[in-house]
């Protein structure tokens, strides 16, 4: 298996950044062919979603999460930041890992389909993203 760590610098809000093109240069690097590649976020309050981005859907997906885990005072995880406890639920709801076929060393990935970060931490503004890929 061939893998390697990237870190990703996300500042001091809320983010969905596009992971795509990191991923893609990854598959070059490895000279890849067919497989799968797994990617993954080594931290408890980051997580990786497939969806488009650039026409509103990164957004609404940072909307929602602001709607379903509010940054308030009801979490009983409390270090950090005011209502950094939900961002210990997000990797519940936007799972840390995501795998994606490769065919002919090409994501297959839909049209309008992006690898994404997803980080609401405040706290913590470097990540780092592990990808591997498994030759089929």
């Amino acid at each position: 298996m061939y893998s390697t760590e990237i870190e990703v610098r996300t500042g001091s809000a809320a983010v969905v950044h596009d992971l795509t093109h990191e991923a893609e240069a990854f598959l070059r690097d490895a000279d890849a062919t067919d497989g799968l590649l797994h990617v993954w976020v080594p931290h408890a309050t980051a997580g990786l979603a497939i969806l488009e981005t650039g026409a509103g859907s990164d957004e609404d997906l940072l909307t929602a999460l602001d709607e379903l885990l509010p940054r308030d005072g009801r979490w009983r995880h409390r270090h950090g930041s005011p209502g950094h406890g939900r961002d210990h639920v997000l990797p519940a709801l936007v799972p840390p890992y995501a795998t994606v076929p490769v065919l002919g060393g090409v994501l297959a990935l839909g049209t309008w389909q992006s690898i994404c970060l997803v980080d609401t931490n405040l706290d913590n503004p470097v990540r780092k993203v592990r990808f591997s890929l498994l030759a089929g």
